[in-house]
């Protein structure tokens, strides 16, 4: 635990108190060297956060000190290419950090430090571009809000948004931890008949089936492509999700479509992956497509899906296997990299 200086909120800058924030994958990735982000540092990690903005910049107009809000990397500009044509996840400028010569925005004695995704929510305060940040109904739960803003959004909106899913379909989750436990939800949300967990551990297989799969397949005991193929009467799926960054499970997803089916890489995969597999493993006319934080438009997709929550339809509550304080990170990476979690959530006194 170290101090860190943050400065003052610039023109279009919000400091936040954290209330809450999620443990991602991606996080650990980076503590292990398997992201391109790994270099930047010394970094605060940390990206699935919510909290209470305490300061704001003369000119942020979204957001005023006492709301809550939650956080998203998917931080966008709003003038480019992208973000004119409702594309913000792409937005190919995007406020996440200040300009080359600026002052950083959190500091120590021998230098600025880097925000992990523009965010830092492994911190008591997130000072934050105006554009990275999304008001939310104040009766809401932060420490469930929190997972909104990453997970929760990336994998209910890469059933319901990238896909290309439509109800009744048939759809094959490849892990299910925080992200791949999204996806089923949005699946579930969105009409597939038929929702099949792929994971190594029972456990999250279980919660797989809490959330909403129809069927599980735990893949250290059974082949996960002929299993598919077996519960789908031989056609395959229409649609096949990759959750986790997996260059194996990447191939499994593809080898278990149907024909004019649809594999969607949502994991992470390590910069210098490739991915191959047999021709005739894939059907025909089959496609095979990456998703974005789940091609979201956040300022509009965090509410939504919150709202979603306060129905019953989307299940956050169920998603949290452990909770702790800040100090408890490393438990929380040593829980993840174990199986036994689908999503720790951290707290702020």
């Amino acid at each position: 635990m170290r101090d860190v200086d943050v400065d003052k909120p610039a023109a279009r800058e919000v400091l936040v108190r954290t209330v809450a924030t999620g443990v991602c994958h991606s996080d650990l990735h980076v503590v292990d060297g398997q992201s391109r982000y790994s270099l930047a540092r010394p970094m605060v990690l940390g990206h699935e956060g919510a909290g209470v903005v305490e300061a704001v910049g003369a000119d942020v107009a979204t957001v005023r000190p006492g709301d809550h809000v939650v956080a998203c990397l998917s931080g966008f500009c709003g003038t480019c290419e992208q973000c004119l044509s409702g594309h913000p996840n792409l937005c190919v400028t995007g406020f996440v950090n200040r300009a080359k010569g600026e002052p950083s925005r959190l500091s120590q004695k021998d230098g600025g430090l880097t925000q992990f995704a523009g965010i830092g929510s492994y911190a008591e305060r997130m000072l934050l571009h105006e554009n990275s940040v999304v008001k939310i109904d104040p009766a809401l739960p932060l420490d469930r809000a929190a997972l909104v803003g990453c997970g929760v959004l990336t994998g209910v909106g890469a059933a319901l948004r990238t896909s290309g899913m439509q109800a009744g379909q048939t759809v094959a989750v490849f892990g299910c931890g925080g992200v791949g436990l999204a996806i089923v939800q949005g699946a579930r949300i969105g009409g597939a008949s038929q929702i099949i967990g792929v994971d190594m551990f029972d456990g999250k297989l279980e919660m797989a089936k809490r959330v909403g799969a129809t069927h599980v397949v735990n893949s250290a005991k059974d082949d996960p492509v002929k299993a598919i193929r077996s519960l789908t009467g031989g056609a395959g799926v229409d649609h096949a999700f990759e959750a986790v960054g997996n260059t194996t499970l990447v191939r499994q997803a593809i080898e278990s479509l149907a024909i004019r089916g649809t594999a969607t890489i949502v994991g992470v995969l390590p910069p210098d992956a490739n991915i191959e597999f047999p021709w005739m493993a894939i059907r025909p006319e089959c496609k095979v497509q990456t998703s974005r934080m789940g091609s979201n438009r956040f300022r509009t997709d965090i509410p939504r899906y919150l709202e979603f929550y306060r129905q019953g339809r989307l299940l956050l509550d169920e998603m949290v296997t452990k909770r702790g304080k800040l100090g408890d990170i490393n438990e929380a990476f040593r829980a993840m990299k174990a199986g036994e979690v689908a999503r720790t959530v951290l707290t702020f006194d």
